[in-house]
């Protein structure tokens, strides 16, 4: 099953990138968008669930996609990853049964 939301890939429209690529994020929130991270259900025409994503400007979606230049520390995308999360659980968007 696939995970795809138009609440979630929305909730990331005027926020700040989470991602913030050293000497290459652009840091305007009105670039941001719901940028999905390669895990392998990503590929020519796929994109990975929405829950495996990160808010990204448009340089640092650039950078994770390999379309422009950045060096992306893939090690940080768990932080990149649960900040929106802590947000996106905070607004009601995104939900755990049995979370207390």
């Amino acid at each position: 099953m696939r995970v795809s939301s138009k609440k979630l890939r929305a909730s990331a429209n005027g926020q700040d990138c989470t991602v913030r690529l050293a000497d290459t994020c652009n840091h305007n929130p009105s670039t941001t968008v719901l940028a999905h991270l390669p895990c392998g259900q990503k590929g020519m025409g796929m994109k990975g669930f929405d829950t495996v994503a990160v808010y990204a400007c448009s340089a640092c979606h650039d950078a994770i996609d390999g379309r422009g230049a950045g060096d992306v520390d893939w090690q940080d995308m768990l932080r990149a990853v649960a900040e929106p999360h802590d947000a996106l659980i905070r607004a009601g968007i995104l939900t755990v049964k049995g979370a207390a």
